[in-house]
């Protein structure tokens, strides 16, 4: 009898970015549908999706929940959920006439952006939100604070800009951009407007900016970098967008069965990474993937040991927030 043969398979070497995936307000996210389902039974509404990622949307429609596009879309007086993004006052009014049991699972940090353009524009401020047109979380913002908003999201937006009174501007920035992405965009308004007002780098959300590091230095020790999310998902596109402007061939992928091994041709060690709404399952099917094609060896890189944890609301909070830890 012939011998069994096994296909050869080349070596590889996967480098896996660390932090990665889901973030703190994204597991917040996920858990207050879980603990609304737990609590009220199926179906409980949710508007838009939870988080950007439609492995976790199927997920939660599987145990009960149901995604619909407006409140206008929900039986009156059921429960209903805002997504991570945030939302315009006008979407709590129109819930609130509906008669809707609503439960907010917008992230912390989002909601402190809106707290800071809110104090500005009652400070007789006109805010520039730097952000991308069109997000949910920047429409959300937008219809949070009152008075004049100007939205810019390039350096080219800033000359555009006509404010009534320069000397009365601040800027607020939507969360999931990093002081890396906005930095060019702030200093040009500082040199147009040289009195405008800001917060503090460090209320930048915390995950978008350790990703991006992670995936820079991804960048610098292999070939190919691989990221894992959803194609509307802005944090996962802006990491792809990171490594490829360092210089290394870099890929936005829903997971694995949407890679091309043709990829990976020629290369001895790939970087692999996940968007802050992408679940870990979805690294550990790339990797099993990954193992079917190459002999692999599979190592983390050096990184920020994350450990945030933010309040649930009520009907569901279990205490004080943990305070945020970031240790390499």
């Amino acid at each position: 009898m012939a011998p069994i043969t096994t296909p050869h398979r080349p070596p590889l070497r996967v480098v896996l970015a660390k932090p990665r995936g889901f973030c703190a307000g994204v597991e917040r996210a996920i858990e207050i549908v879980e603990m609304a389902l737990a609590q009220y039974g199926p179906p409980v509404y949710v508007r838009h999706q939870i988080v950007h990622n439609q492995r976790v949307v199927s997920r939660l429609e599987a145990e009960g929940a149901v995604f619909v596009g407006e409140v206008d879309d929900i039986p009156v007086g059921a429960v209903a959920v805002f997504s991570a993004h945030g939302v315009a006052r006008v979407v709590e009014r129109n819930a609130a006439a509906r008669s809707l049991r609503t439960i907010d699972a917008t992230c912390p940090l989002v909601a402190k952006t809106h707290q800071e353009g809110q104090r500005y524009a009652r400070q007789g401020f006109e805010v520039v939100l730097i952000g991308h047109r069109g997000h949910p979380e920047v429409v959300g913002t937008l219809g949070r604070i009152p008075g004049v908003v100007h939205l810019i999201t390039s350096v080219a937006d800033v000359a555009a800009m006509h404010p009534s009174d320069p000397s009365r501007l601040a800027y607020v920035t939507q969360t999931t951009l990093s002081v890396d992405d906005t930095r060019d965009i702030i200093l040009a308004l500082k040199a147009r407007f040289p009195a405008i007002v800001g917060p503090d780098t460090r209320d930048i959300c915390y995950a978008t900016q350790n990703r991006q590091n992670a995936v820079r230095a991804l960048a610098e020790v292999t070939d190919v970098v691989l990221v894992l999310g959803a194609a509307n998902s802005s944090n996962s596109n802006r990491l792809r967008e990171v490594a490829d402007g360092a210089g290394v061939p870099a890929y936005l992928i829903e997971d694995a069965t949407a890679l091309d091994p043709a990829w990976l041709a020629g290369a001895s060690r790939i970087g692999v990474t996940a968007g802050a709404s992408a679940p870990e399952e979805l690294v550990d099917e790339l990797l099993d993937r990954l193992r079917l094609l190459f002999d692999t060896e599979i190592e983390t890189l050096p990184g920020i040991e994350e450990s945030v944890r933010f309040r649930l609301p009520e009907p569901f909070a279990r205490g004080p927030e943990r305070g945020r830890r970031s240790d390499p």
